[in-house]
């Protein structure tokens, strides 16, 4: 019973002592806030409100209450610096505890603190330099975090275990194996963001497709672990990092960058409707502007083939214009004409060869517009014109048999 007021007057100065670290966290956390905002405030420099954002110098605070903790627990508990050697062993080992803990809390406050400075680094990076695109820094600022976290850990266990951490640093090297198994995909991550980074290989902004991935979209994000991509559907494909060194994967950023995208598709014409043009017909035609030179030419041409001799035994090879060949042409000559056609690219209009769907004639060239919808639109309206005057040159597009057609036939004999 004597030692009941001891203890009560220890558990009244303890309660006492929360209350002033309480009242001191909140009075520095307010005070921090007011002041650290009015310094922001009175600068033009943007990289100061990143670091309020992040928390930075709120998570340091967490520091005040733990420091009064660790240096009032003594005297809270009646226990002096000078007399804990003789001070009773439940009241000595309770101080021991609570200053461990409380050293732990230190620590722990000033990783988080650095953490959040990691954060707001990165975020003044790709706020302020124009490289931030191409080559992030947030994968090596995570490394750095994880190096951090693994510290303070290291200093975290050897406080509460009242052990130097150079013990615990010391067996370290019997726990690589399992170190390098738990943090594989760490350290295959880094091995690729650097990769990645010094091979210039995907940026922020950057149009990626992997379908294996199922990912077609812009890139959002580049971490040490993962890149986000969001897809032309809006959702997420989170894709490991290392899965863009050792797989494939297509970049569109070099279409971007050149200016021009390509348009490849072909038209597929009726062999059927493929004939000699008449006189009339190359009359009619000469009369078009974009073929009134062509046309010109080939008949200067097919004249001084005509007036050629040959002998009167032999039949001279008859050489005349055909009605797809002009075709060629026209779309040639379209294309060049046609303003939203790179001029200064690939520009092929060739016949493949015939087959089942007919006679394709591929149009290859390069709009001068890279953005989708415009691209698109281009591509629509060349491909809208060239359909529509295709019987100017008595030609016919092909297309499979469908149940109307059938029906029609099939009307027509009276069945």
């Amino acid at each position: 019973m004597s030692m009941l007021p001891g203890w009560a007057n220890a558990l009244g100065l303890s309660v006492a002592l929360i209350l002033v670290a309480t009242v001191a966290y909140r009075f520095t956390l307010r005070m921090a806030r007011g002041v650290i905002r009015r310094a922001a405030a009175g600068t033009k420099a943007t990289w100061d409100d990143r670091i309020i954002e992040r928390k930075v110098f709120a998570r340091l605070v967490n520091m005040v209450p733990a420091v009064i903790v660790y240096y009032g627990i003594g005297p809270a508990l009646g226990l002096p610096t000078s007399e804990i050697q003789g001070a009773d062993t439940t009241l000595a080992l309770i101080e021991l505890l609570v200053q461990r803990l409380a050293l732990s809390v230190i620590v722990l406050s000033a990783v988080l603190s650095a953490n959040a400075l990691l954060d707001a680094i990165n975020d003044i990076y790709q706020e302020n330099f124009s490289e931030a695109k191409s080559r992030p820094i947030k994968g090596y600022l995570q490394v750095v975090g994880i190096v951090i976290y693994i510290g303070a850990g290291v200093v975290v266990v050897s406080i509460l275990a009242d052990r130097s951490p150079i013990v615990f640093l010391s067996g370290l090297g019997a726990l690589t194996a399992v170190l390098m198994l738990v943090f594989r995909d760490t350290i295959l991550s880094l091995v690729a963001s650097l990769q990645i980074m010094s091979n210039d290989m995907i940026r922020i902004g950057d149009w990626v497709e992997m379908p294996q991935a199922n990912a077609d979209g812009d890139v959002i994000d580049i971490a040490l672990h993962i890149v986000k991509v969001q897809n032309w559907d809006k959702t997420i494909s989170t894709i490991p990092t290392h899965k863009f060194i050792s797989e494939s994967f297509k970049n569109w950023r070099g279409m971007s960058e050149s200016g021009g995208r390509r348009i490849k598709r072909s038209l597929h014409l009726d062999l059927s409707s493929v004939h000699f043009l008449s006189d009339d017909e190359i009359e009619r035609l000469s009369r078009y502007e974009l073929l009134r030179a062509y046309m010109q030419q080939k008949q200067e041409h097919l004249a001084e083939h005509q007036g050629r001799s040959v002998p009167d035994d032999v039949i001279p090879e008859p050489k005349r214009l055909t009605n797809v060949g002009t075709f060629r042409a026209y779309i040639v000559r379209y294309l060049e004409a046609h303003p939203d056609v790179h001029g200064e690219m690939t520009l092929l209009v060739r016949q493949l060869a015939p087959n089942p769907k007919g006679l394709p004639i591929e149009i290859y060239c390069f709009t001068n517009d890279t953005a989708w919808g415009n691209y698109e639109g281009v591509q629509a309206d060349i491909f809208d014109h060239l359909i529509a005057i295709l019987p100017e040159f008595g030609l016919k597009a092909f297309q499979e048999l469908a149940g109307s057609d059938l029906s029609n036939a099939f009307a027509g004999t009276g069945r």
